[in-house]
């Protein structure tokens, strides 16, 4: 079974950018910190998804390997159209707004990443409220794939372990 803390450290890296776009006043040093932290959210999703099929994911930070990795190994992730059209300039936002001191976003385009990721992680249920297709019966279900003294804590929870299982339960 995987580590539901990958999911969780993938929608922290989303809760920082978010905060740190509040914050933003016109200093580029929270934009680059914005879109570092959509990179780092894209990447730990995608990596989660994976480890979740049992794939030993390498040490990369290459969001195109990563999408690719996904469709080879049958992931459930769900890939938006602007992250495939934008995978490359995604990749860029890890190195490049750490350690490239002259790179200079624009507001607009980290706004656009901002609401993308967060539709991104709604279309893979990595939300506090319960995805309307888990209901009560189909939750019950879920509990007999997860271990027995497994306490799962929150909506949020719930949404990754129905993720993780859906389609084993889909072929009950």
């Amino acid at each position: 079974m995987c580590d539901i803390r990958y999911f969780k450290s993938a929608y922290h890296c989303y809760d920082v950018a978010v905060n740190l776009m509040n914050l933003y006043q016109n200093d580029e040093m929270y934009l680059n910190d914005v879109a570092y932290n959509l990179q780092q959210c894209i990447e730990k999703t995608l990596k989660a998804f994976l480890e979740c099929k049992g794939v030993t994911v390498p040490q990369t930070h290459s969001i195109r390997k990563l999408i690719a990795m996904s469709g080879n190994h049958g992931s459930v992730v769900v890939i938006t159209d602007w992250i495939e059209k934008n995978q490359y300039e995604i990749e860029t936002w890890e190195a490049d707004t750490k350690y490239n001191f002259d790179m200079c976003l624009e507001a607009e385009r980290v706004s656009t990443g901002l609401q993308e990721v967060r539709k991104f992680l709604d279309m893979n249920h990595m939300s506090h409220v319960r995805n309307p297709e888990l209901t009560d019966e189909r939750k019950a279900r879920l509990r007999k794939h997860l271990p027995e003294n497994l306490v799962v804590r929150d909506e949020f929870e719930w949404n990754c372990y129905y993720n993780i299982f859906r389609k084993r339960l889909e072929n009950e």
